[in-house]
């Protein structure tokens, strides 16, 4: 009866801990699900163990992103999963790099862009203070894009970042910009992954390192 109650007790506590821990949701594309490189190297996960290393009880990270993804696609699995409001703590979101890849409308982007961050938004049980948005980064000077060739890719990536810092500060959410980082890691095959054009972890760690300090300080605020 005794091992009963206290594996009872065990559940009961472990259950708990787990309600009170902070609840993390990762939105995006490839880069979000660290396309090529093992789970605990995508950035995601890599923020959550600093975030742990930290003192802070935070669940390992639900990731909502798929290679190639644009964002109309990313919406539609969002909606699809029928989350309701205020069901996690920190959400983040990345994604654009199809839009632009794929040379869809940038107005119809801009327009999904912002009904997307709404939505991150209205997930997050802190408000704005439990979102962040992480910039597109460039892929430009990649073994991948030298070889297809691709003009302006950089230009092109400034372009989507802008508007990407503009609904930031429009909707007062932390943004942490990737684009001057990452360009010359790409330049660093040991910063690629083995198809040349996705990140390795280790420039996942750099991404992870650029920014990890500012969400300690989101999450101290919650």
């Amino acid at each position: 009866m005794k091992r009963i109650v206290a594996a009872f007790t065990f559940l009961i506590m472990s259950q708990a801990s787990a309600q009170n821990s902070i609840r993390y949701l990762a939105l995006g594309d490839s880069y979000t699900i660290g396309e090529k490189v093992e789970e605990k190297e995508s950035w995601p996960f890599q923020l959550t163990a600093y975030l742990t290393s930290e003192g802070f009880k935070i669940q390992n990270p639900e990731i909502i992103a798929v290679t190639g993804w644009r964002t109309d696609e990313l919406m539609d699995s969002i909606a699809s999963r029928h989350y309701q409001s205020n069901s996690f703590d920190l959400v983040s979101l990345l994604i654009g790099v199809n839009n632009q890849y794929q040379k869809k409308p940038f107005k119809t982007f801009k327009t999904e862009f912002e009904d997307l961050l709404q939505t991150a938004i209205s997930l997050s049980s802190n408000d704005e203070k439990g979102v962040f948005i992480v910039g597109i980064p460039d892929y430009s000077l990649s073994e991948f894009s030298k070889d297809k060739k691709l003009k302006r890719v950089s230009s092109r990536l400034k372009r989507y970042n802008r508007y990407i810092k503009k609904m930031s500060q429009r909707y007062e959410v932390a943004f942490y910009p990737l684009q001057k980082l990452s360009k010359p890691l790409h330049k660093d095959k040991g910063m690629l992954a083995e198809d040349l054009l996705h990140p390795s972890g280790e420039q996942y760690k750099a991404w992870v390192d650029s920014f990890k300090k500012q969400v300690a300080e989101q999450l101290k605020s919650f």
